[in-house]
């Protein structure tokens, strides 16, 4: 959850706070302007469902959500965003990305659908049951390797939608400056994103 002053992220054991002038957290410090007051964020795209959008998000809208940092450097770069010279990092909110088919909750067509199906090249995948419940599995759980080759989020097409003029990101010390000059571009891929930074 995101505050005035510091936000969380994702660790083994559970949620810690980031806190904005530790080092530890100059990659999730990058994709959030608190001047600003908005994040990075990589999301579904509002008018094609097979369409990402990195757009900056208001704080306040993702107060009482988790979000997971991707990019450059962090657990080894597995979608390959940007480079050293030119790290791209951005959040993605758990649950965002719907998966159209999902595998059955069977131990062997789960293996099958991680490892042969396109929307299976994953890292795991959420189940919202009717009563609340959620049923996570990750690829780890069924002895199956993370990265594994392409990634299912690397190559969706992506546009770079930010609202506001240059003015409002003129003064951000991270990513949202650098990303105003690509407002409206679209991509073939996620990872395309950083040859135009």
């Amino acid at each position: 959850m995101f505050g005035n002053t510091d936000f969380c992220s994702c660790e083994t054991a559970g949620w810690v706070p980031v806190e904005k002038s530790n080092r530890q957290y100059c990659w999730h410090s990058s994709v959030v302007d608190y001047e600003v007051g908005a994040a990075l964020v990589l999301q579904p795209s509002c008018d094609d469902e097979d369409m990402l959008e990195i757009t900056a998000v208001p704080l306040a809208d993702l107060q009482e959500q988790t979000l997971e940092l991707i990019g450059t450097s962090v657990n080894g770069n597995p979608y390959g965003l940007g480079s050293k010279k030119q790290p791209v990092h951005c959040l993605v909110p758990h649950g965002c990305i719907q998966i159209r088919n999902p595998p059955p909750v069977n131990f062997q067509q789960l293996c099958s659908w991680f490892q042969e199906s396109s929307e299976g090249r994953v890292e795991g995948i959420v189940w919202h049951c009717n009563d609340g419940t959620l049923i996570k599995i990750h690829r780890h759980h069924l002895g199956l390797r993370w990265p594994d080759g392409e990634t299912c989020l690397a190559n969706r097409p992506v546009v770079i939608r930010l609202e506001g003029t240059i003015d409002t990101y003129s003064s951000s010390k991270g990513l949202l400056s650098s990303f105003f000059p690509l407002n409206g571009h679209r991509f073939s891929r996620l990872q395309d994103v950083e040859y135009e930074l």
